[in-house]
């Protein structure tokens, strides 16, 4: 059986590589003309740990990252909310979470990739999906076109073509904030312990995660309603401007950051489908389920899709469709659920009523942490392993 994916991200890479190593004869169409990733670092859940060691990829990605210990939630005055205890998740979930770069993330997959033998076609940009006489067939912005067994279309949230095949429609949805990120790194040892730093303000935040003593990368986000251009050689200057009065930690951070290792991202995630797959395509990570970056679980759950995707396919013969309808019932409630907790959160963070966020801020001093950790375990874990209740 012969398989394509549309997309060279982490969605399209790991779920290459889990095919593959199932046996099967799988290629990538990738738009971009060489390696590409956006954004600055991730968390790799435990949920996801998982998956990697199923893939053969933990040794080589835990030693190129850092290991949270926790999260520490503050005000943008540097008051402490409360704070997330990470390895309380990691034991109740039986992994550890790595905080890493995108970069080096993407590197780790990319070498699996060349380990065993997939080609990745650069400079496939899709230009649509159409049906032919018994193939679906990939037309490409090139001008070449392909068919295939099996069409996998991992090609993002911002204009993925498998969803409109699939779906008939793509639009991503804008959610009213902006989020600066970046990779800075100090001359000396500065962070003790691999602790997230998550600033809560009015309508804005600032989030820095540590991978090891001396790197982290980080997230600032603001609420603005509308969609302005970019401007790079502004970035820095914005985030001055907007964080000045934060915790001295924050602003030490931006003026660290050389300003070719900042972004900035209009965020937009997609609702909720229940429609993953038509004929012989089916959509995964972003192109299915794009959630908010304040899920935490963005490549996560791009990663848990690789791995039932997989499975699904391989214990299902040539029956393409129950493979699809099996692998659509194991992921869409799950996702459904995370793009929910992202908006939830967001609209909480991103609020620019001063009396609302007093209010949560106290309620965040009040929280029982603890339960909060052990639901994170709870709904993460879910469709992969059970979780201690001890």
């Amino acid at each position: 059986m012969n398989i394509i994916v549309l997309g060279g991200g982490i969605a399209g890479v790991s779920t290459a590589i889990a095919l593959r190593q199932k046996g099967f004869d799988v290629t990538i169409y990738e738009r971009h003309n060489t390696e590409a990733s956006i954004g600055a670092g991730i968390v790799l859940w435990p949920n996801a740990v998982y998956v990697l060691k199923q893939l053969g990829l933990f040794d080589q990605v835990k030693l190129l990252s850092g290991c949270p210990v926790k999260m520490q939630r503050l005000t943008n005055l540097g008051e402490k909310l409360g704070s997330i205890d990470i390895e309380f998740i990691n034991e109740t979930m039986g992994y550890p979470s790595f905080s890493i770069l995108r970069t080096d993330f993407q590197s780790v997959l990319i070498a699996k990739l060349r380990e065993l033998s997939i080609t990745v076609n650069y400079g496939y940009n899709v230009a649509r999906i159409q049906n032919t006489s018994n193939k679906t067939e990939v037309l490409f912005q090139n001008g070449s076109s392909i068919s295939s067994d099996i069409v996998i279309g991992a090609d993002g949230r911002m204009a993925s073509q498998a969803r409109k095949y699939v779906f008939g429609e793509n639009k991503a949805i804008y959610q009213g904030f902006i989020n600066w990120v970046g990779v800075m790194e100090f001359e000396t040892d500065s962070f003790r312990e691999i602790v997230v730093h998550d600033y809560w303000g009015l309508g804005a935040r600032f989030g820095i995660v540590p991978i090891s003593a001396t790197m982290a990368y980080w997230a600032g986000g603001v609420v603005s309603e509308k969609i302005a251009g970019n401007d790079a050689t502004y970035y820095k200057n914005e985030l001055q401007s907007i964080f000045s009065g934060w915790p001295e930690l924050v602003n030490t951070v931006i003026a660290e950051t050389p300003l070719n290792r900042i972004n900035k991202i209009y965020v937009h995630d997609h609702n909720p489908i229940k429609t993953w797959h038509k004929n012989n395509v089916v959509v995964i990570g972003d192109a299915a389920h794009a959630p908010l970056p304040t899920s935490g679980q963005g490549a996560c759950q791009a990663l848990e899709d690789a791995w039932h995707l997989a499975n699904c396919i391989a214990s299902n013969g040539t029956d393409i469709n129950n493979a699809f309808t099996q692998f659509t019932q194991l992921r869409s409630a799950k996702t459904a659920n995370i793009i929910a907790a992202g908006r939830g959160l967001a609209s909480s963070i991103f609020n620019t009523n001063p009396e609302y966020c007093k209010e949560r801020n106290l309620a965040s001093k009040k929280t029982d942490y603890t339960r909060v950790a052990a639901g994170m375990a709870q709904a993460w874990s879910e469709g992969l392993m059970a979780v201690s209740t001890a």
